[in-house]
């Protein structure tokens, strides 16, 4: 029998619209960290998208060994943290990926779930040239599916279902996958194509303004560059909100010993310029964002995390960067606040895509579930119930009267984060 390979550079998705008709699978996009699995009598090892190895960051993948009961294999999938309503929370997974051995009270406090889609090597046999369905039937055989691992289905020919239950789900979008595709390791192909439904970018941080305030002796924002379609890092705007105090300590950490005197990118207008420490552009992040303004920044971007399973060469401008297009308006449709004002919770819709943002003081937290508001609020010692409801009422432009799945029509009171709250047993 030969051993598995060590390690088998992902496939990679293509950004684009979702592809209809005959010949496509259809699975659920997880807002985690890419993860392919070897497993061998040696035990079980996770490497990162950039070829780190993180096993040691994520001990209960060991369970996929018990699970194969002494076969070999080589699995990818997407390690996932899961808030109380079971919907995938980039936020908690932060508090993992940046700890390579976690304390037991770590990994019970912040459990993570092993999302496996495909297979790349059984049995001391390559599977990658199989078609996509084939290796899909072989995964199914494995009978993956334990208090970790488990594999999610798909479906064939099912878009628009598959597409209206992930957004009820609040889950990150939708991956179709051509059935008769290989497995095209490290390579980013037509045959697998993925529909977000927010905006997300990729960016590499070149500096920092130092905070104010609150913020006083810590981060206050960020400076941003991606890679132009020449390979060369271009200024990209900045980015101010989105910050828990534990990513800003962390942030802090690790940019303070890669101190530069001068910028990594040429022609940062003077505006942005003043007041920065430049960083030498090694660290990767990911924001959440409005969209790209015809000068090419970053529009409305909210913070999201490290990405440590990135390098800077990935953080590219997508080609369409430099267009405005048409792209939903933001409408807070209610807000509550704590009696002194200090802390305010908006409920906010684009288009189908409903969230709650958290503002206190000069920190906004944006893109939360209710259970994320819970936790925020909770570790400042404030209940829910303490919070007093006010109108902020904004009108939805035309674009977006017409509701999407599990969006309720216009007219209707948004659930407040009390009322969502009570309907997930909190």
């Amino acid at each position: 029998m030969v051993a598995p390979p060590q390690m088998i550079a992902p496939m990679l998705a293509t950004p684009g619209d979702l592809p209809a008709g005959r010949g496509w699978a259809y699975e659920f996009k997880w807002d985690g960290v890419r993860a392919v699995t070897v497993v061998d009598g040696s035990g079980v090892r996770a490497y990162s998208r950039n070829d780190r190895d993180v096993s040691a960051s994520y001990p209960e993948l060991r369970e996929i060994a018990e699970l194969l009961k002494g076969r070999e294999a080589v699995l990818d999938g997407e390690i996932v943290a899961l808030d109380p309503s079971g919907r995938p929370s980039f936020a908690q997974l932060q508090r993992r990926m940046h700890v390579a051995e976690p304390a037991a009270s770590l990994v019970s406090a912040v459990p993570v779930r092993y999302y496996v889609f495909d297979l790349l090597h059984l049995d001391g046999r390559p599977t990658v040239d199989l078609p996509y369905r084939r290796r899909r039937e072989l995964l199914d055989t494995l009978s993956l599916h334990g208090e970790v691992v488990e594999v999610p289905g798909y479906s064939v020919g099912a878009a628009a279902e598959v597409t209206a239950a992930a957004r009820r789900r609040g889950l990150e979008g939708v991956v179709a996958k051509r059935l008769t595709s290989p497995y095209r390791a490290g390579r980013r192909s037509p045959d697998w194509i993925k529909t977000p439904f927010t905006h997300t970018q990729e960016v590499v941080i070149i500096g920092y303004k130092p905070g104010e305030g609150r913020r006083a002796g810590t981060i206050g924002s960020l400076v941003l560059a991606v890679h132009d379609a020449d390979g060369r890092l271009s200024f990209a705007g900045g980015v101010g909100t989105g910050f828990t105090q534990g990513m800003l300590t962390e942030l802090q950490r690790q940019l303070e010993p890669w101190r530069r005197r001068t910028p990594a990118v040429p022609r940062i207008p003077r505006e942005h310029a003043r007041g920065v420490q430049w960083v030498e552009p090694l660290f990767v992040g990911e924001v959440a964002y409005r969209t790209w303004t015809p000068d090419g920044r970053l529009r409305h971007a909210s913070w999201r995390g490290l990405r440590p399973d990135r390098m800077p060469e990935e953080a590219r401008r997508p080609e369409s960067a430099s267009a405005t297009g048409a792209v939903a308006p933001e409408a807070v449709e209610g807000s509550m606040h704590t009696a002194d004002g200090q802390w305010q919770v908006d409920v906010v819709r684009r288009g189908d895509l409903r969230w709650y943002r958290i503002r206190h003081d000069d920190n906004t937290v944006d893109g939360l579930a209710i259970s994320d508001v819970e936790a925020i609020l909770g570790s400042a010692g404030i209940d829910l119930s303490e919070l007093t409801e006010q109108e902020i009422r904004t009108a939805l432009s035309p674009a977006v009267a017409t509701p999407g799945p599990g969006v309720e029509p216009r007219g209707t009171d948004p659930p407040s984060p009390r009322d969502e709250a009570a309907r997930y047993g909190s």
